[in-house]
């Protein structure tokens, strides 16, 4: 990736010294004062002004770190870079009890977007309406099931016949969704990747498709994809907040959404997941 040298410097004030692609959208820039930025091209038509709200807005619960953002411009985000560390016990607690403050932070209602954030966001490249809504089963079901549902058997990545079970899940979710919770502040695309064990002994959470949503998404993500001493991250989120009876048994539930849009990014595998994870979750 070439950057442009011109937007970098406005973002951060100081003019461009090196640079080192990482990927075709990502590299890492020195600065003339020695500094490390990391500097991200997006394609996607306000992509760049999502991840930084987002970003800023898990900033100002003031528990989770996540780099400092310089700014946005024409698809360009530019934000500090985090030094690598390594995955601990003791850092693995202390992110659980961070993450469960920064669920209590809260958002205005479910599908809420980060104060400047776009209604129109993006999880990965795949859009992400964030339209408001006051009911969780219902507000997940068409806002985060459903729309990817339909796009994956338009894509046929999920053929007719088979969206039937997950729209069954979608009805019995007032029943399958557990105690009533309030809006939380979710980073919303928490998979490993997302989350960087830095140098100094705390982690830091990058891009975000932020939103109101329920807590245990974000847990159910973590899950899903894997997480370093994820036994000892729960340990400290559940000192913080313990989690409501049954959540172990709902963990299905929250993985249908990520699943789902896992489907259309990448394909039939991930699709053949949701709808077993439907199947069993309905079978249990």
């Amino acid at each position: 990736m070439t950057v442009r040298s011109d937007v970098v410097a406005r973002l951060t004030g100081r003019a461009v010294s090196g640079e080192r692609p990482l990927s075709r959208a990502l590299a890492e820039v020195t600065l003339d004062d020695g500094r490390v930025v990391v500097v991200k091209r997006s394609g996607e038509p306000g992509a760049a002004s999502a991840e930084a709200a987002g970003l800023r807005w898990l900033a100002a619960a003031g528990s989770v770190r996540v780099p400092a953002v310089h700014g946005h411009e024409e698809g360009w985000l530019v934000i500090d870079r985090v030094p690598q560390g390594r995955p601990g016990r003791e850092a693995a607690v202390r992110f659980g009890r961070d993450l469960a403050a920064l669920h209590a932070a809260g958002a205005p209602a479910f599908g809420a977007p980060p104060p400047e954030g776009p209604v129109d966001a993006y999880i990965g490249t795949a859009p992400m309406r964030n339209e408001r809504g006051t009911d969780w089963p219902r507000w997940y079901a068409e806002q985060r099931v459903l729309p990817y549902l339909r796009r994956a058997v338009d894509e046929g990545t999920v053929r007719a016949g088979e969206a039937a079970v997950v729209e069954r899940l979608c009805e019995r979710l007032p029943v399958l969704a557990g105690p009533a919770e309030s809006p939380a502040r979710l980073h919303g695309d928490l998979w490993s990747g997302n989350v960087l064990w830095a140098d100094d002994g705390h982690v830091r959470l990058i891009d975000p498709a932020a939103h109101g949503g329920h807590r245990e998404t974000d847990l159910a993500m973590l899950h899903l994809f894997g997480c370093p001493h994820l036994e000892r991250v729960l340990d400290g989120y559940q000192e913080v907040a313990p989690l409501a009876a049954g959540w172990a048994g709902r963990v299905g539930v929250h993985q249908l959404f990520p699943l789902l849009v896992h489907a259309v990014l990448f394909g039939r595998g991930y699709a053949e997941q949701a709808l077993e994870m439907a199947r069993s979750t309905l079978a249990g």
